[in-house]
């Protein structure tokens, strides 16, 4: 019977921690929006001949995606979601236009590290896949890929 209870409070609070996650990331895609919303009020406004501009641009943006890989790591949880989630802060960081050489080569090995968690820790199981005849053929993600 003890063990029974137990179980009940894990799944209740299992419960309970995913709508609060799902909570906070309405919370941050609400914010996502009015952000949107007043980045392309201030860049309507500003001079399209400075390059400033595209910067701004840019880095807006990419807090606007950063804010929206935020929403998608918090309500699916996947490895993947948070791989690109950083990879986006990475680049984030990288296009500031006053950035050290210093950050760049910790930008690069960051990149280099996230590339290599992507291929061995989500390494796609191989899968049949029908190859013009009756013959299954077996190939990973990146040689189905690399036939693109």
């Amino acid at each position: 019977m003890k063990h029974h209870s137990t179980d009940i409070f894990a799944k209740s609070y299992i419960r309970i921690v995913k709508w609060f996650e799902r909570l906070l990331a309405f919370g941050v895609l609400i914010g996502v929006i009015a952000h949107t919303v007043s980045s392309v009020i201030v860049l309507v406004g500003m001079d399209w001949r400075l390059t400033a501009t595209i910067y701004d641009m840019i880095y807006r943006v990419l807090l606007l995606v950063i804010g929206l890989e935020l929403v998608r790591m918090l309500v699916v949880h996947d490895l993947m979601a948070i791989l690109e989630l950083l990879a986006f802060v990475i680049a984030r960081k990288m296009l500031k236009p006053d950035i050290v050489a210093l950050d760049i080569v910790l930008a690069v090995t960051a990149f280099v590290a996230l590339l290599a968690a992507r291929r061995y820790l989500l390494a796609a199981p191989t899968s049949p896949i029908q190859t013009g005849g009756d013959d299954d053929k077996r190939q990973t993600h990146s040689e189905k890929l690399e036939h693109l």
